[in-house]
């Protein structure tokens, strides 16, 4: 039987650098990581991650908790499960996923929590396992997340340089760390240009936003540009508009944000702040491995455990489409 140690003579490197190579390939060289690979092909060598797991009292399964009441096949979570779950699978992780607060349900290795609110956290302090958010938080959590204020920089610096003359912010009623962001980018921006903000909330459902534009038509003036806080609002904001005939983007304007699948399924095609969400999940896979090792027993080389807070954010892109002016520009 081809053992651990046939592998690292093979490649010519210690059994240690061997064993990291396919426990925490993170940790290692790209041209460490090809010397064992190549050697582990050469001889047909299969790690039994499961025995390993078992030995070193570890279940390798990382639970992705999703707080919000939506369906897990919505494309925006759908887009980042696979980010999650391609970079778990090539690290031998498996992935589990969870709607609810039964965490405690069978163990794992480490959370992902997604679409926590403020009356979430009392419960996350409590989990005793390596945690990361996907999302900005003000309660000091490790998190990945875009930078949702440039987003709607982005989005309403391109409605002034359009020429609309109103900009409208249509927010999504909750008070968490990213919506106060994406309103503050559009705050900051029409101060800066010596516009009047105007910011209207809803909960984040399109019936909402359309139906708004519907009963409240008589009050919006024509070259208007709506700032939607998600695509969903912003699809509600079209179909209301177009319900009451008037003329996008030459008349009214919309930019959503999220950049997952709704904006290319409406018609006219939105304009929208895109996300890039499979890397992020991506990412937040990466670190939360990265976080599982630093919680393990010091090893050979005395890895530190790590005190810093980890906070990654992402800048999203402005895609101009057909529902705001200049949208040949993209």
């Amino acid at each position: 039987m081809v053992t651990l140690n046939d592998v690292a003579k093979l490649a010519n490197v210690s059994k240690m650098t061997a064993s990291r190579v396919i426990n925490h390939p993170e940790q290692v060289t790209d041209e460490l990581k090809q010397l064992v690979f190549k050697a582990m092909k050469e001889l047909n060598y299969q790690p039994n991650f499961a025995a390993k797991a078992l030995a070193a009292n570890t279940t390798r399964i990382i639970k992705l908790i999703i707080l919000e009441k939506v369906d897990t096949v919505e494309p925006y979570y759908a887009t980042l499960l696979m980010g999650v779950a391609q970079f778990l699978n090539s690290h031998q992780y498996a992935l589990q996923v969870v709607t609810q607060k039964n965490a405690g349900i069978g163990d794992c290795d480490g959370y992902i929590i997604t679409g926590a609110r403020r009356d979430d956290f009392e419960w996350i302090n409590e989990l005793n396992r390596p945690t990361i958010l996907f999302g900005e938080n003000r309660h000091q959590y490790d998190f990945v997340d875009s930078d949702n204020k440039y987003g709607t920089f982005l989005a309403t610096s391109a409605a002034i340089n359009d020429g609309y003359e109103h900009i409208i912010f249509f927010g999504i009623d909750l008070k968490e760390s990213f919506e106060y962001s994406r309103e503050r980018g559009y705050m900051d921006t029409m101060q800066k240009a010596g516009r009047e903000p105007q910011i209207v909330r809803f909960s984040n459902h399109s019936s909402q936003s359309q139906n708004y534009i519907q009963e409240h038509w008589q009050s919006f003036e024509k070259n208007t540009c709506f700032i939607c806080s998600s695509d969903r609002l912003a699809i509600g904001v079209e179909r209301g508009i177009q319900h009451m005939n008037g003329q996008i983007p030459e008349e009214f304007g919309i930019t959503g944000f999220d950049g997952v699948f709704l904006d290319q399924i409406s018609e006219p095609k939105l304009t929208t702040v895109k996300q890039p969400v499979m890397e992020m999940g991506s990412k937040i896979a990466e670190l939360l491995l990265k976080k599982i090792t630093w919680a393990l027993p010091l090893d050979e080389d005395h890895h530190p455990n790590r005190t810093n807070r980890i906070e990654v954010v992402f800048s999203p892109e402005l895609i101009r489409r057909q529902t705001t002016r200049n949208y040949h520009l993209n």
